[in-house]
Formats: C-alpha cells, structure tokens, sequence
C-alpha cells in the first residue's frame, strides 16, 4: 500500500506526515471540534505548506484553526509554529512555560541549530525558525486545559527528554499526544509481536529518571492510545510503556559501559553499542528488515541517541 500523507485515525483526528528526511519520520495532527480545530505539532517551517494544503483541501477555513501546540521546542516539532501563526490569523500559541520566550524570539533556536547543522542543511532540513507575537502566546502548565468545541484537552509536564516538555491528554480519544516522551515507534518495525518502541534521549536535557516519572504518569492515566511524534497512534500503550521504561534503564548501563576510555573516542563506541542493542532488541521483537533496511530505519536515531548519552555522561561528572 503506497505511503498516505495523511491519514484520518478516527475520533476526529488527522495524522500528517511532516516530510521531514523521509516519508514516516515525525507526524503532526489536525484535531476537529465541533467547528473548531487545533493543530499538535507542527513540524519544521517546511511543514507549513503541507498543514495549509490539508485545510484547503478539506474547506477548513484558517480562522477556524484556535490552537497550535508544540510539545516541545526541538525543531521536528516546533519548527514550523512562526510560520504557521502567521498564515492562521485567530490562533492562540500553547507552549510549556519554559518555551515560550523562545518561540517568542528564536534567535537562539536558529542560531543553535545552524551551529550543529550549518546553515546549507538547516535551510534544506528545517527552512526557517520565525518569531511569534507574545501576545498570541500562552504558557500552559501542569494540570491547564483547553477546549475545542466537545473535546477537552489537559496538560501535563513530563520532563525527561527536556525540560520544556508537556503532553496533552484528549478526552474525545481518550489518548495522549506524547511529543517524544513515550518514545518512538516507527510502523515498519511493528511485528506480530506488536510495535517496536524505544526511548529517544536527543541532546541535551536527557535525564532518565524523570523520564522514566513522566513515562509514569502518562501510564497513570490509562489512555487508550497514544499519539506519538515519531510516528502515528500507538494502541494499548501499557504493555509498551513497561519495555520503553526497562529500555531507559538499558541505555543508563549501557552508557555506563562505554564510559571508560578515550573521550575523542566515546561517541563512536557509544554509537557502536546502540548499534548492537537496537538491532539485537529489533531482531528479538521479531524484526525481520536486513541489516542494512535496519540501519536506515535507525541509523539516525542512534547518532542522535548516543549524542544526548554522551552528554548526559558529562554532565554526571561535573
């Protein structure tokens, strides 16, 4: 079956993929209530197009659309919120309190990312990071709500892969958008067994045990579903949330065990032990992919993984 960009999941909500590097990659979703809407996610500045295309193409007027809420601010998930406030004239922007002078001025953001990235590759990859009027801005913390026509969505702080990190609970779905709290889990890799799911500690606020509290606390509000960033609604989240918390705990030893060594070196063995865990988890799941589709189905997320291990390694030392 050839790849959908969008896809309606029920319940009122619309996955849309972000086109970010490859088809599958990280989602974002269109939520209807009543004859108000909300975006989750944004993807990057490139994404923005794709979002308006899909309200055009549905007869969804832009003044309809009174929410934009990134979980986060790492740019796969809020890159395109400048850019999509200012084609959405009556949206209000809902960020976790430790976000909001960020999205306000992302001079910072940008200036980050096209450290790490170079400037070339941030413009292919992300676009653009625009800034959004403060006064369409409201902070949103633990236990603030909102609705949208029949459906109430809560909000709650979940740090752990950072610090600027909430979750939204959706009383229509009863399911959860998790930003990349409740990991990653990308459809190709789902088997009989059920998805393959793993955490994500991207650099460079990656702490395991309030990760593994705020993991926690979703499964405390025993949702029916997840909606996941990377990537779609994941079902009967309990089973997978105990494998994702026994999965920090794996990446601390692991981590821990590469330690020793040369510091000019630790990246690269970091890498080479996520490399031999995830394949050896995948293949145990049931994963059937060669090594090298396996590899290009992972291969990002363990660079990025063992990046944010590295630091998190530094900073127990300081």
């Amino acid at each position: 079956m050839p790849f959908q960009p969008y896809a309606d999941l029920g319940q009122h909500i619309t996955r849309i993929d972000t086109a970010l590097m490859r088809d599958g990659l990280a989602a974002c979703y269109l939520l209807q209530g009543g004859d108000e809407y909300v975006i989750i996610e944004t993807g990057t500045h490139n994404t923005v197009p794709i979002i308006l295309a899909l309200l055009e193409q549905r007869e969804i007027e832009r003044e309809q659309v009174k929410f934009v809420i990134p979980t986060h601010l790492h740019l796969d998930h809020a890159g395109g919120v400048g850019g999509l406030m200012q084609a959405l004239p009556v949206a209000t922007l809902l960020i976790h309190p430790r976000g909001a002078r960020h999205m306000i001025d992302p001079s910072k953001l940008k200036a980050g990312a096209i450290a790490v990235y170079g400037e070339d590759a941030f413009a292919k990859t992300y676009g653009d990071v625009i800034p959004v009027q403060a006064d369409r801005v409201r902070e949103m913390s633990e236990g603030d709500h909102v609705l949208v026509g029949d459906r109430r969505l809560d909000f709650y702080d979940t740090p752990g892969h950072a610090r600027h990190h909430f979750c939204v609970f959706d009383s229509l779905s009863c399911g959860i958008f998790t930003g990349d709290t409740f990991g990653l889990s990308y459809p190709p890799l789902t088997t009989e067994k059920g998805p393959f799911i793993l955490p994500t500690t991207t650099p460079v606020q990656f702490d395991p045990d309030a990760l593994k509290l705020s993991i926690r606390k979703l499964l405390a509000l025993n949702p029916k579903r997840m909606f996941l960033t990377h990537y779609g609604v994941l079902e009967t989240p309990q089973e997978p949330g105990e494998r994702l918390l026994a999965m920090v705990d794996d990446y601390v030893a692991l981590a821990k065990k590469a330690a020793p060594g040369d510091d000019a070196t630790l990246l690269q063995r970091l890498e080479a032990a996520m490399r031999a865990y995830m394949f050896d988890k995948a293949r145990d799941h049931g994963v059937s992919l060669s090594d090298e589709a396996l590899q290009d189905a992972l291969g990002f997320d363990i660079n990025l993984n063992s990046q944010g291990l590295m630091v998190w390694l530094g900073q127990q030392a300081d």
